[in-house]
Order: structure tokens, then C-alpha cells, then sequence
């Protein structure tokens, strides 16, 4: 079902303003990473097409890649059926590694 035109306060963020964004490779569907966005991370993030995120521990602002140079290009924006959750596609640039640790998923552990 097709809606009409998205409007960012139409999200459901939480108390403290922040959504979940999980963060998938746009060309083989592997999760690389989940953080926080804030309406106005969210906003960076559609105008200038790279991942901006909210640190909750650092209390601040941060665009994924401005200090690695592992950036996310961003192909597509999607929210959740209960528009509590989004789901953005990226192209990972630099070393292709999503985490912080240097590993390309920041899901590399299996229970």
C-alpha cells in the first residue's frame, strides 16, 4: 500500500527522540550495523545521503565515516509497518567495514 507524501514527524520516536535505524548493504541484504537517529540526523541523513546518526554515549552528533573514511552512501529509506523502526539500504564505502572493531558487520558473534 502506497502512502501519500512522508512527513518525518509521522515517525514514532521515543522518549529521549530517537529512533532505531538498522543499517543493511543495499546490494546483498547483510545487516551491518544498528544505531540511533534523531529527527534532525535523519534530516542530515536524506539531504546529504550518508548515514548520520545520534550517539546516545557521546551525546552527539556523528556521521558514520568522517573519522574511519567508512562511509554509507545511502540508496534507500524505509519505516516499519509500526513506524517505530527504520530500515536504511547503503553502499559501504572505504575499507567496507561497518564496525567499529573492523569487522564489516557490527554482527559478527553467533549465539
Amino acid at each position: 500500500m502506497k502512502s501519500s507524501k512522508f512527513k518525518i514527524g509521522s515517525l514514532k520516536f521515543d522518549k529521549d527522540g530517537l529512533i532505531p535505524a538498522i543499517i543493511q548493504e543495499y546490494k546483498t541484504g547483510e545487516v551491518l550495523m544498528m544505531a540511533y537517529m534523531n529527527k534532525d540526523s535523519l534530516k542530515k541523513t536524506l539531504k546529504v545521503k550518508k548515514t548520520c546518526f545520534w550517539s546516545r554515549s557521546r551525546q552527539k552528533f556523528w556521521i558514520k565515516g568522517e573519522t574511519s573514511g567508512n562511509f554509507q552512501v545511502v540508496k534507500a529509506v524505509y519505516y516499519d509497518c509500526d513506524m517505530d523502526t527504520l530500515l536504511i539500504k547503503v553502499k559501504q564505502m572505504g575499507d567496507c567495514v561497518a564496525c567499529h572493531t573492523g569487522n564489516k558487520s557490527c554482527f559478527y558473534r553467533k549465539i
